[in-house]
């Protein structure tokens, strides 16, 4: 009998009763996001309204960027809802122009209604060249307001990037719940 509950215990564990743990780059993803959200609004407090009223937001810790006239950028983030980690998302972005260099950023793409946060959770989600990112700096907060939906926020951390190109960003999803996380 001991020995059956035994087996039962790891078999649920295992099956995780629809619960999957979270991978370790997750859980490093998600430390890095939960971090980067504690930097911005230690940069500019007016910043814990967007982060509390948004519909979801979703968090890129760190995003890679480089180029010499075409470019290419990518990262791994984190889509939360009532501010709790709902799942794991995916940037990529391909430009073309006046570029050159490569540097490290913080990105935030904050939802103003349901239809643009599911939007983004069924992959129907991008950007075209005209959005572009906020650079974070104190007070940007009094100035921030939703375009077609969603705030961008770019914070550098590290490099420097000439910028003048147009291109696109795409996204995926991934919920917490699906095999694999």
């Amino acid at each position: 009998m001991k020995k059956l509950r035994c087996i039962t215990l790891v078999l649920a564990l295992a099956l995780g009763f629809g619960v999957q743990a979270q991978s370790a780059d997750d859980r490093e993803i998600i430390a890095d996001a939960k971090e980067a959200k504690e930097k911005l609004m230690a940069m500019d407090m007016g910043l814990s309204d967007y982060f509390s009223n948004a519909e979801g937001y979703v968090i890129f810790p760190n995003v890679g960027e480089g180029g010499f006239i075409i470019g290419a950028a990518s990262g791994n983030g984190v889509l939360y809802e009532n501010g709790e980690a709902q799942g794991m998302a995916d940037l990529k972005k391909l430009d073309v122009g006046l570029q050159a260099g490569g540097q490290a950023v913080t990105e935030v793409i904050f939802f103003e209604t349901e239809e643009d946060l599911n939007d983004f959770k069924m992959d129907e989600f991008a950007f075209s060249g005209e959005v572009s990112a906020v650079a974070v700096k104190e007070g940007v907060s009094e100035n921030l307001n939703y375009t077609d939906g969603v705030i961008v926020l770019a914070l550098p951390k590290a490099g420097f990037m000439a910028d003048m190109s147009v291109g696109g960003q795409r996204f995926s999803y991934t919920p917490m719940n699906e095999a694999g996380r």
